[in-house]
């Protein structure tokens, strides 16, 4: 029997999530993409804790630009909020999302910020 599509993707998270693990002095900068907004967190695995988090919601991202600008700009976001806490390496997680575009564009802002990955 074949699988749906959110079977699929679940299974591809799973397998990326097996091989990804963040820790405290580097935490697992874990990316989702919606058709509206972009999302990420920097997550402390052994912990459960969230550390932090950006959306293309926070600071009035909605009001211009494409979706590609808002993404640079979370990624932006959450390197200076890593930079606050100390954070300078991270392990990122793409969510099984393809490194293209939207993701791409989230990671370059967060490696101008300094963030190594």
């Amino acid at each position: 029997m074949g699988f749906n599509k959110a079977e699929k993707k679940q299974r591809i998270r799973f397998r990326i999530r097996k091989k990804v693990r963040g820790s405290a002095d580097r935490p697992r900068l874990s990316v989702y993409r919606s058709n509206k907004g972009i999302y990420c967190q920097l997550i402390d695995d052994l912990t459960g804790n969230t550390l932090a988090a950006a959306d293309s919601s926070d600071e009035g991202l909605q009001a211009g630009g494409t979706k590609i600008e808002r993404a640079k700009h979370v990624g932006q976001l959450i390197g200076q909020k890593a930079l606050d806490l100390k954070i300078e390496t991270v392990v990122f997680d793409r969510g099984g999302f393809i490194y293209h575009g939207r993701i791409k564009a989230l990671a370059e802002g967060a490696r101008e910020k300094g963030l190594k990955f």
